[in-house]
């Protein structure tokens, strides 16, 4: 099979979006906003591409968890308890 013919044969079964496209068309998917021949096509890109129904999944777990944070801003005693420990931690890396 030619070469060019493949590759185009491909990247229209994939529903012609890149990877790349894929990952910033993920918000709009996971929101229902895409229109329907987009939706479609990203669908067909997935059905193929293992990495972005790889990338798709990690997002809606991200999602999930944080709608479980809570809403309310972080005491500022644990804050900075917090940002110490990190900054400790990050002296620790580079030594």
């Amino acid at each position: 099979m030619d070469r060019n013919f493949k590759q185009q044969l491909m990247a229209y079964m994939a529903g012609n979006f890149t990877c790349k496209e894929i990952a910033g068309l993920v918000t709009d998917y996971l929101e229902g906003s895409l229109t329907v021949p987009k939706r479609l096509r990203f669908q067909m890109h997935l059905g193929l591409c293992f990495a972005c129904r790889n990338y798709l999944s990690q997002m809606k777990y991200t999602v999930t968890t944080l709608r479980q944070l809570p809403s309310e801003p972080i005491p500022p005693q644990i804050k900075s308890e917090l940002l110490r420990r990190f900054q400790a931690w990050k002296k620790g890396q580079s030594s």
